[in-house]
Parts: C-alpha cells; sequence; structure tokens
C-alpha cells in the first residue's frame, strides 16, 4: 500500500510542477501566490509530501486549474467516493459472475502506469486527461 501512495504523490507532484511550468510560473513565484514555502512546494513536487486539501485549493487556484483535477491527481476524490476505479475493466471490487474467474486486464491508469515509453510527467498528465474524461 505505501508504494501505492508514493507513487500517487509522485503523480501528483509531476503533475502540478507541469501546470506551474506551463503557467509560466517560478516555484517561488508559486508559492507567493499560494501563501506557501517554497520548500514545501518543491517537496510536493517532487512526492515527498501529500499535501492538505486546504494546500490543493491554493495551488489549484494559483493554477487555474479546478480543484477537482487536484483532488483526483491526489486520489482523494476515488478515496472519498468510495468508488473503484475501472470496475467494468476487470479492476478489484469488479462484478464476476459465481464460478467465473476475474479477467487479468489491467486498470487503465496502471497500464498508464507501467508503460516506460512514457516519462512520469506524460504519465501524469494523461491520467489527468483520462480521469477527466471519467468524471
Amino acid at each position: 500500500m505505501t508504494d501505492l501512495w508514493q507513487a500517487q504523490r509522485q503523480a501528483l507532484g509531476a503533475f502540478i510542477r507541469q501546470q506551474r511550468q506551463r503557467a509560466g510560473l517560478s516555484l517561488r513565484q508559486l508559492a507567493e501566490l499560494t501563501s506557501l514555502s517554497n520548500p514545501y512546494l518543491s517537496q510536493v513536487e517532487r512526492g515527498l509530501h501529500q499535501p492538505s486539501v486546504r494546500v490543493l485549493k491554493a495551488i489549484s487556484d494559483a493554477l487555474n486549474v479546478s480543484a477537482e483535477t487536484l483532488l483526483a491527481e491526489a486520489g482523494l476524490i476515488d478515496a472519498m467516493a468510495g468508488g473503484s476505479k475501472d470496475a467494468s475493466l476487470g479492476a478489484p471490487g469488479a462484478p464476476v459472475a459465481p464460478g467465473a474467474r476475474p479477467p487479468a486486464v489491467p486498470s487503465t491508469e496502471d497500464a498508464i502506469r507501467a508503460d516506460q515509453r512514457l516519462s512520469d510527467d506524460q504519465k501524469a498528465a494523461l491520467i489527468a486527461v483520462y480521469r477527466s474524461m471519467l468524471g
């Protein structure tokens, strides 16, 4: 479970970094806009800290990204909703007929994360787009 949360923090940090760079902001400028410290934001971007909902809201406001997008990237929307990801693709929690074996199909997000042709930033962006399409 720890590896999953670590991967989620790293994906969130990469997504925030990508959005900050797209907005043409330095880390210091984002820190000023959010009233957060530069070192803390650096640690969030490197996946060393899981930011609170309040911090995610401040970052989303500063980057003109919806709070829902950042909450989904942080893995908080799925956790709060109690839904399983990609249930229709045989992910954990999907209904299986009695006596049938569940299909060995990875979830879409797992497949994206496992694709070694993509950079971490590309994976984070692709997952964000995928989640926004499902939303």
